[in-house]
């Protein structure tokens, strides 16, 4: 009878399992630092989009301000000239430059409406944190605030104009308004003095309305002033901090 001999497997040891434990873990482990590597340079390339989006969005507050304070300007020139020959005992007679410069009071508001859609991206979506510079963050808010606040005034400026307009009513001749627009409502100045409803009242309601249009063009352009050294600021931080050109 023949007998099969069993063939023994010998016995691993210890270090062997020791050291399949360890590769393992090691894999494992590389792995993971590879992922998070992956996640963070993922994040870090999000933040350079944001910021490059956010500077494009400040280059053009920063233009869009400059040129509201350049109108704001041409504006209190325009009501220093309109108050200066209102005051004249012989208006009448420079009634061509007091129609002239009344289209212009209130031609067109100047609010300003910031470029704020890759600001309201970090907020809304959670990616404020994708910001990792404090410094970057207070600036970013510090401007987010203020140009908010100058978006919300910048709503009383046509209720300003309304209470202009309702007092201009009883010296201007509409009629004679009418003249002084082209089809493409560009102003034009008549080669003629055309008549002034000159009463007492009415003027001098009128000349109260015009102080009060220069004071909201100051107290404006000095709000527009702030927001713009703000948004200088934060773009010189960004361009600093993040080393753009």
């Amino acid at each position: 009878m023949e007998v099969h001999a069993h063939t023994h497997t010998p016995r691993k040891k210890w270090t062997h399992y020791f050291w399949e434990f360890l590769m393992l873990f090691l894999a494992v482990f590389c792995g993971f630092l590879a992922e998070y590597q992956l996640e963070h340079k993922i994040e870090r390339d999000r933040e350079k989009q944001f910021i490059q989006s956010l500077v494009n969005d400040l280059e053009m507050d920063s233009a869009r301000l400059q040129q509201i304070i350049r109108l704001r300007n041409e504006r209190e020139i325009i009501l220093d000239s309109l108050i200066n020959l209102i005051k004249l005992p012989n208006r009448a007679t420079q009634s061509r430059y007091i129609y002239h410069y009344n289209s212009f009071a209130t031609r067109m508001t100047f609010q300003f409406y910031p470029n704020d859609g890759t600001i309201q991206q970090l907020k809304n979506a959670g990616n404020l944190r994708l910001i990792r510079k404090h410094n970057v963050r207070d600036s970013l808010s510090s401007y987010d605030v203020a140009s908010r606040f100058l978006v919300s005034n910048g709503n009383v400026e046509e209720m300003t104009f309304e209470a202009y307009r309702t007092v201009a009513q009883e010296i201007f001749d509409g009629s004679i308004l009418e003249k002084t627009r082209l089809e493409s409502n560009d102003v034009i100045r008549l080669d003629y003095d055309p008549p002034l409803h000159n009463k007492d009242d009415a003027i001098f309601k009128l000349m109260y309305r015009i102080h009060m249009l220069k004071n909201f063009i100051r107290g404006m352009r000095n709000l527009n002033r702030q927001s713009l050294e703000k948004a200088n600021n934060l773009l010189a931080l960004l361009k600093e901090e993040y080393h753009l050109k």
